[in-house]
């Protein structure tokens, strides 16, 4: 699929059948596409830390509702002892899957007709006690691995995505080409589409709304032929939906592959310009929760 002429939803569905990551790592499956991620990629990653500038790719903890936010996080600050002697402590909640929260998903987030990730039944693995495959916990080594961004913003000369003008595949490769790079095995995509910038002229928000700008499911090949280990982006599907339940979410079922939502990506376009570079080491640490569908992060850029 090359050049600028965007697939039908027949067409993509039959390349990501025959793409379809499952059995490719045996008895690695669980961690999915984040086994291209070898000692010796982590390596070359941290020899991209040359300034030793970092910036921090997480949102704030979102306790405001909001159109966005209908289901806010919460933050109970606790006070122990008296006013000369004691501690405080806090507990936290979230129901983090949506558009407000940083957070990974893990392997058995979604599913289509052909199941989860690697086939696996659904009303058999999604069970009230824990998910019984493809869980978070797979990565609790961390995930570290070389980042580059792709800022569609700055490449089009524009603010932000708008609704009518998505991100495609073509466009994804020829932005990496205008930057200099190419887009190697294990690596983070970061996919910058100006997020900030579109919420401050509609409203304080970008999500929440039935049409909302973002990526099209055309970009679905080109994460698959690079062999992309994350997907970090700001904007994430277009929506309403294209193509149904054919979305860039479908390269978690069928690839393996680790989707970063809803990442605070404007800081990280701008120290970009100001390094010089779109290439540096990222590490995402998701908590280890056994049989979990994802978790809240702080992913880390460093230069």
């Amino acid at each position: 699929m090359t050049g600028r002429r965007v697939p039908s939803r027949d067409e993509l569905a039959s390349y990501v059948r025959r793409r379809r990551n499952w059995g490719r790592w045996a008895d690695g499956g669980e961690s999915g596409a984040v086994n291209l991620i070898t000692s010796e990629k982590r390596v070359s990653a941290a020899r991209l830390v040359t300034s030793g500038r970092t910036v921090s790719l997480s949102r704030d903890w979102p306790v405001v509702p909001t159109a966005e936010n209908p289901d806010p996080a919460s933050l109970y600050v606790l006070f122990f002892g008296t006013p000369s002697e004691g501690g405080a402590g806090d507990y936290l909640g979230a129901a983090y899957h949506g558009h407000s929260v940083t957070h990974v998903d893990s392997l058995a987030h979604v599913w289509d007709e052909d199941g989860l990730w690697e086939g696996r039944d659904p009303s058999k693995t999604i069970v009230p006690s824990g998910v019984t495959h493809g869980s978070v916990d797979a990565w609790k080594e961390g995930i570290v691995t070389r980042g580059v961004m792709v800022d569609v913003p700055r490449h089009r000369g524009e603010a932000y995505v708008s609704h009518g003008k998505p991100v495609h595949g073509y466009e994804l490769e020829e932005i990496v080409a205008s930057e200099g790079l190419k887009v190697e095995p294990g690596d983070a995509l970061i996919v910058y589409s100006g997020r900030e910038a579109y919420a401050r002229e509609h409203g304080g928000t970008w999500g929440g709304r039935s049409d909302m700008p973002g990526l099209h499911p055309s970009c679905l090949p080109f994460v698959r032929e690079n062999d992309v280990a994350v997907l970090i982006w700001d904007m994430l599907d277009l929506m309403p939906l294209p193509y149904g339940g054919l979305n860039l979410h479908t390269a978690i079922n069928a690839f393996g592959v680790v989707l970063l939502d809803n990442a605070l990506l404007e800081p990280l376009a701008t120290t970009c310009v100001e390094e010089g570079r779109y290439e540096f080491m990222v590490t995402v640490c998701p908590l280890v929760v056994p049989g979990g569908t994802g978790s809240p992060v702080n992913p880390i850029a460093l230069f």
